[in-house]
């Protein structure tokens, strides 16, 4: 056979954890607007929750976390707030930031996502463990 179209294990490997995972952020996707937001929406919503130290997070912080320009991170925000998802507050230790926090709709939303995420993971968990392994030898 020749070398050159000899198929490395590596991008075998590579091809399938990349399809795992692109699968699992279609079936996210598709979770997110079943629930009536966005991917980015839901994953705002997810890091204000899972990655805040006391619940509320500043723009600039959202804005790092989910990769993004500030001004995105803004009209993000302002769309979530219209929902009724989010809410802004001054920061009490520095009051030109501007601190964004889950309401209880925002929780309730989230809480349902979540869940069906989680079922999601476990059912293809043993799979991307699988996945994994290939890449720790």
């Amino acid at each position: 056979m020749d070398p050159e179209r000899q198929q490395d294990p590596d991008y075998a490997a590579l091809a399938r954890f990349r399809h795992a995972l692109r699968k699992f952020l279609v079936f996210s996707e598709a979770a997110a607007g079943a629930a009536g937001l966005t991917a980015q929406q839901h994953q705002a919503l997810l890091a204000i929750a899972g990655l805040s130290q006391d619940g509320a997070l500043s723009i600039g912080e959202l804005a790092e976390i989910l990769i993004l320009r500030h001004h995105s991170v803004v009209e993000l925000v302002d769309r979530l707030a219209k929902l009724g998802l989010v809410e802004r507050m001054a920061d009490p230790a520095d009051g030109r930031r501007v601190l964004v926090r889950l309401t209880a709709a925002g929780r309730q939303r989230l809480q349902a996502l979540s869940e069906t995420h989680m079922k999601e993971l476990a059912a293809i968990g043993p799979a991307l463990s699988a996945l994994l392994a290939a890449f720790r030898g």
